[in-house]
Parts: C-alpha cells; sequence; structure tokens
C-alpha cells in the first residue's frame, strides 16, 4: 500500500490525522527550496475533504474541556437542588404531623371536659327538679348512683329478653336454657337489692316512682309492682299446665294477695301515725322539733315496708321457678320483660305525643 496514502486512526483524538513522517518530509523540502520558486512537482494542492475532516477533527480534540465539566456541575446542582427540596418537603410534613397530633390531643382533652361539664349540668338539673317536686330536700348522692345503675339495670335486662325470646323459639337444650332463666332471676335479685339500698337514702323517692317511667307509675304499689297483678298477666302467657301447677299457682297468688293486704294495712295505719306525728300540737306556732323527731321516726318505718314489699316479689319469683318447667320459666320471664318494656313505649308516645295548640 503506498504510504503517502496511508491514515491511521488515533483513539485519543477521535480522528484521522497524517502520517507523522509527511510532515518532517514536507519540512526539508521547504528547506532545500527557501530560496527558489516552488517547482510545480512539489506543490501540493490542499484536498478540501482532508481539510474538513481536520477541521472536523480539531474541532473534536481540541474543543472546551470544561464543556463536560459544565454539564455534570450542572446536573449535580440539580440533584442537590431536589435533593434539597425532598429534605424540606418531608420537614414540613412532620411539621404538619405534630401540629395535627397535637391538635388532636387537645381536641380529646376538650371534649373530655365538655362531657365531665355536661355530666355536670345533667346532674344539677336532675336536682333542681327533685328540689322543685319536693322529693328531695337536699342533693342525695345515694338516689343518684341508684339512677344510674337502674338505667344499666334496665338495658342488661333488654339483652336478656332478646336471647330469652331467640332460646324459646329455638332448639336448644334444657341446660342451656336453665342457664338464660338463672341469669334472668339473678338479674330481678340484683335490682331488689337496689332498692333496699336506695330505700335507706331516700325512701320517699323509692315509693314516689319517680325513676319509673309515667306509664309504670300508674301501677306503682309500695315502690313496685303488686306479685299479685303480675302473675295475672303471666299465668295465661305459659304453656299448657299441668292440673298440680294449675293448683299451686292458684295457691301462690292467693297468698300473694293475702300478704299484699297484710302490707296494704300495715301502711294505712303508719301513714295515719305519719299524720298524727305532723300536726301534733298547735299549728302556727313556730317551732315545732318534737312533731319533726316523731314523723321521721314514721318515715324511717316506710324502709322496712318496702323491703317487705320487694321481698314478697322475689319469694313470688322463685315460687314460680320451682313449679314451672324451665321453658315454662322462661316464658313467664319473658311475658314480663315485656310488659315493662310495652309500659315504658307506652310512657315515650306519650310523653311525645303531638299537643294541641292552645
Amino acid at each position: 500500500m503506498n504510504s503517502s496514502s496511508t491514515k491511521f486512526y488515533n483513539p485519543g483524538r477521535m480522528g484521522l490525522y497524517e502520517p507523522i513522517h509527511h510532515i518532517g518530509m514536507w519540512g526539508e523540502t521547504f528547506r532545500a527550496n527557501a530560496n527558489l520558486d516552488p517547482p510545480s512537482s512539489f506543490i501540493i494542492e490542499a484536498d478540501p475533504k482532508l481539510e474538513n475532516q481536520s477541521d472536523d477533527a480539531s474541532l473534536g480534540s481540541l474543543g472546551d474541556p470544561h464543556v463536560y465539566d459544565q454539564d455534570d456541575t450542572k446536573r449535580i446542582d440539580k440533584i442537590q437542588r431536589r435533593l434539597a427540596q425532598n429534605r424540606e418537603a418531608a420537614r414540613k410534613s412532620r411539621l404538619r404531623k405534630k401540629a395535627y397530633i397535637k391538635q388532636l390531643e387537645t381536641s380529646r382533652i376538650k371534649l373530655i371536659q365538655l362531657e365531665q361539664e355536661l355530666e355536670k349540668g345533667l346532674l344539677a338539673g336532675s336536682r333542681f327538679d327533685n328540689n322543685q317536686l319536693g322529693l328531695s330536700g337536699t342533693t342525695n348522692s345515694g338516689i343518684f348512683a341508684f339512677e344510674s345503675e337502674y338505667e344499666q339495670w334496665v338495658e342488661e335486662q333488654n339483652r336478656q329478653i332478646c336471647d330469652l325470646r331467640t332460646a324459646v323459639h329455638a332448639d336448644i337444650t334444657d341446660i342451656e336454657l336453665r342457664i338464660l332463666v338463672e341469669n334472668a332471676m339473678r338479674h330481678y335479685f340484683k335490682f331488689f337489692r337496689m332498692k333496699a339500698k336506695a330505700a335507706k337514702a331516700d325512701v320517699s323517692y323509692i315509693m314516689s316512682g319517680m325513676w319509673k317511667t309515667s306509664a309504670e307509675r300508674l301501677f306503682l304499689w309500695i315502690g313496685g309492682f303488686r306479685p299479685s297483678e303480675l302473675l295475672k298477666v303471666l299465668i295465661p302467657q305459659l304453656e299448657t299446665l299441668t292440673e298440680q301447677q294449675i293448683s299451686e299457682t292458684g295457691s301462690l297468688r292467693k297468698s300473694c294477695l293475702q300478704a299484699e293486704d297484710a302490707l296494704r294495712q300495715g301502711m294505712e295505719k303508719l301513714q295515719q301515725n305519719l299524720f298524727e306525728s305532723v300536726v301534733a300540737g298547735q299549728l302556727g306556732e313556730g317551732s315545732y322539733p318534737l312533731q319533726m323527731t316523731a314523723a321521721m321516726e314514721r318515715l324511717e318505718a316506710l324502709v322496712s315496708f318496702v323491703n317487705q314489699a320487694d321481698h314478697l316479689r322475689q319469694e313470688t319469683l322463685q315460687q314460680m321457678y320451682k313449679i314451672l318447667t324451665t321453658r315454662q320459666s322462661a316464658q313467664g320471664l319473658l311475658t314480663l320483660g315485656e310488659f315493662f318494656q310495652r309500659l315504658r313505649a307506652l310512657s315515650s308516645l306519650w310523653g311525645n305525643r303531638p299537643c294541641e295548640p292552645a
């Protein structure tokens, strides 16, 4: 191959160049003919193509080395700005989260305070109503505790009624049914203990029945229901009774009527004595400590009457439990529970009825 046309690739310069020894030959020729007109044989015409290639190669190899550094610097700056923005966004997010948590905690504290204030307001309103009605001259914490316990007691009774209703219409064993019946019985006994405790706190409040609904108060007897009346409601709702069961329930009802009559006579005598104690002596004197002392003794005797009436109710339930089968007892407790529910529903409807304009 002709050496004058030989070219090589220099990977460091990224271009094509004339062989280096040609440059030395051209220098010797020019020195030999420095004082002569250049002969035509030595005139080399520039090849435009080669010049363009050489220019292009020179531009590629001799370009500004800072161009790449500037591009890298721009990319690094851009990445750093993005990272800084991300850090700032994360910081603001943490601040917002912290402020939100603090706001939630503040709202929770305010809610607790509002609930406490509302509870105090309701309690004060209840005290005001009792004082206005003349039921209690002073604030009695025992009565307020009883009202709260009684509300929970009613909720539990409603739940037990649902369980009994499901059990009576379902195919379950007598053992499972007996458990529900015994739970319901214990629930009634708990109610009698609650009343005995409340009667010691304020017997007049218990006997007035203000803790019951308006429809329930229509059937009130010494702080509750007459056992004989409850038996009259209960017995017709039971499954077919045997002759022995009919005889025993009949005897039980007669015993209830006799006990109720005895308590009625005792209450009438106590009320008469209370009346006489209050009006004893001359009215208008302005001083009556002896009369109030005697009257207080009569009022304390009312606690015993309330307890005796509740004892009669409890004994009636226990005797019916002994007379009836487990399924009949479940039906009887369900009947009593629904009877009380209907009275409470009637009171609600009556209280919410539309009133005619005056």
